[in-house]
């Protein structure tokens, strides 16, 4: 990480003086709330090398702006109206994010016009017909026990103009926009509209990926629920591996770009024999290839078991024709059925008989609801995302850095993707957990 590869300076709509009414004291005067400045920093880096980096380029390391309450506000509850939106792949996690963003403003701040739009960017667009939600406590009870998000999402780009057109409409003052990449690529663009229109309205982005590969961001939502299932399919893996001589058990995880769930999964459950990610080339044949791997494996042990990203070997695919899907992302070769269809060749021209099984539990993990650390996790997103639009700031994401929730403003995140270092703690592991390059080579 460059001491100065991004801008940390959150914009804002403009002074901030309206008193909060969690601006409250007791009966002996003392107060009740605690409330954050916007001088309270954390550092992006905390490496000593970072430290010796800045010292010897002449500059001061980049810092963040920590979130949570400010003792003043730029909007009137009163008088406000705020939306939620939630746009892309679903995620566990999406109606604590929704609820916990309703409470807040319902309770803490009184704001009684909140807004959810139905089917992401989709719902600001009147061609599309869908309606409105409003959201109270009443609307909101018990939505954390569901999977799925009750405002839906969607795919796909719309006219930034529209969008900006049903926010002036609905004279709406914050939005709140959950998603992943794409949603922060939009939001920037759906400010820059707002700033052209001299609006007053301020956007605040919430980082949702199971993958969890969100740049400036160490902890999405949604993660922590996804390696629990992850685990259990590794499990059964496992158990089906085991049971057949020279089983194999198949898993196919998420992770497009990141190899994040599949090394944390592996770790977790550590009955593995090999992981595969995007960030660590993959051979199949030959005496560094996977396949012999697994042979030798199935001599030593009669089982064996499989992790695969779903974006790893795609290097297997480079000669086939790229297609998108509506939200402008290439779509990826199946290598799950890529790799079952290979090891199951490999095998019987070798007329060994095997026992495969493969699992893909990426569209279960997706639609659950979130286990107990990642609703808390979203809680805490929520509301910060809360106090950060009350207070005016606008183009900014809440993020989870170096154990502080903090505001990073959209340039700095979007566009850009964290990886996996095959060089760091994680991945190395790995390798140890799964012993995995001992089955390589003769």
């Amino acid at each position: 990480m460059n001491v100065q590869e991004f801008e940390t300076e959150i914009s804002t709509l403009g002074k901030a003086n309206i008193v909060s009414p969690m601006k409250r004291e007791d009966q002996a005067g003392r107060a009740q709330k605690h409330f954050i400045s916007d001088d309270a920093r954390i550092l992006a880096d905390v490496r000593p090398e970072a430290f010796k980096d800045a010292f010897a380029a002449g500059v001061e390391l980049p810092s963040f702006e920590l979130a949570g309450p400010r003792e003043y506000l730029y909007f009137d509850p009163s008088k406000l109206k705020c939306a939620v939106v939630t746009c892309g792949g679903l995620c566990p996690g999406l109606n604590d994010i929704i609820r916990a963003i309703v409470l807040e403003l319902y309770h803490n701040y009184g704001v009684r016009n909140i807004y959810g739009i139905r089917h992401g960017l989709q719902g600001f667009i009147p061609e599309f017909g869908h309606e409105v939600m409003d959201l109270d406590p009443a609307a909101v009870s018990g939505i954390q026990d569901k999977g799925g998000s009750i405002l839906g999402s969607s795919r796909g780009s719309q006219d930034i103009g529209k969008v900006v057109d049903c926010l002036e409409r609905m004279n709406v003052g914050i939005l709140f926009m959950v998603g992943g990449d794409g949603t922060l690529m939009a939001s920037k663009k759906i400010v820059d509209e707002i700033s052209a229109r001299e609006l007053k309205i301020s956007v605040v982005g919430i980082p949702k990926t199971i993958d969890n590969d969100i740049f400036l961001v160490s902890r999405s939502f949604g993660f922590d629920t996804a390696v629990d299932v992850a685990t259990m399919a590794i499990k059964g893996a496992h158990n089906e591996a085991e049971a057949y001589p020279n089983g194999i058990g198949l898993i196919k995880l998420m992770g497009r770009h990141s190899g994040f769930l599949a090394a944390t999964a592996a770790l977790a459950q550590q009955d593995a024999n090999f992981v595969l990610i995007p960030e660590v080339d993959i051979q199949l044949h030959g005496r560094n290839g996977l396949l012999q791997a697994i042979e030798k494996r199935l001599k030593q042990r009669r089982h064996a078991v499989v992790i695969v990203a779903e974006g790893a070997g795609q290097n297997f695919f480079k000669d086939r024709e790229k297609k998108y899907d509506p939200s402008g992302n290439v779509i990826l070769k199946d290598i799950g059925k890529f790799l079952k269809e290979n090891i199951s060749q490999y095998f019987k021209e070798k007329d060994i008989p095997i026992s495969l099984k493969y699992i893909d539990p990426s569209y279960i993990i997706r639609s659950l609801p979130a286990n107990a650390n990642d609703s808390v996790f979203c809680g805490l997103l929520a509301r910060d995302a809360v106090h950060a639009g009350m207070a005016g700031k606008t183009k900014v994401l809440i993020s989870f850095w170096s154990n502080h929730y903090i505001h990073v403003p959209m340039e700095a995140s979007a566009g850009k993707r964290k990886t996996l270092d095959p060089n760091g703690r994680l991945w190395q592991s790995v390798l140890e957990a799964t012993g995995q390059y001992a089955y390589f080579s003769d």
